[in-house]
């Protein structure tokens, strides 16, 4: 499956120059990680944002969301954000750093 290469570098260019941020390809699309940690990615078109069980309600309140489930079983603590709901900058920089931060909160890999 090949994912939105543009989203991706939209991603780059807001979390560019942290050392503790790596990229991994998984899920068939690409992962950005924090200290090992996978705090978001893209899967196609959409964003995933790791926002953790108690962000997941909130998380799916607002606009072009929903639930991560790729094999029938969803995965607690995991949102989509579809492409459409990205276009603005603000918008994905936000979902960006709700995902850093929760990741930046674990223990390093």
């Amino acid at each position: 499956m090949a994912y939105d290469e543009g989203l991706a570098q939209r991603i780059r260019e807001r979390l560019g120059g942290r050392p503790e941020i790596t990229e991994k390809r998984m899920f068939g699309g690409i992962a950005f990680l924090a200290h090992g940690n996978m705090a978001v990615g893209v899967s196609g078109d959409d964003l995933m944002v790791r926002v953790g069980p108690d962000g997941t309600d909130a998380a799916l309140a607002r606009p072009g969301t929903r639930i991560f489930d790729m094999t029938g079983r969803p995965m607690k603590g995991w949102i989509l954000v579809a492409g459409d709901a990205l276009t603005e900058d603000d918008v994905l920089g936000a979902w960006i750093e709700e995902g850093r931060a929760f990741a930046a909160g674990l223990p390093p890999k």
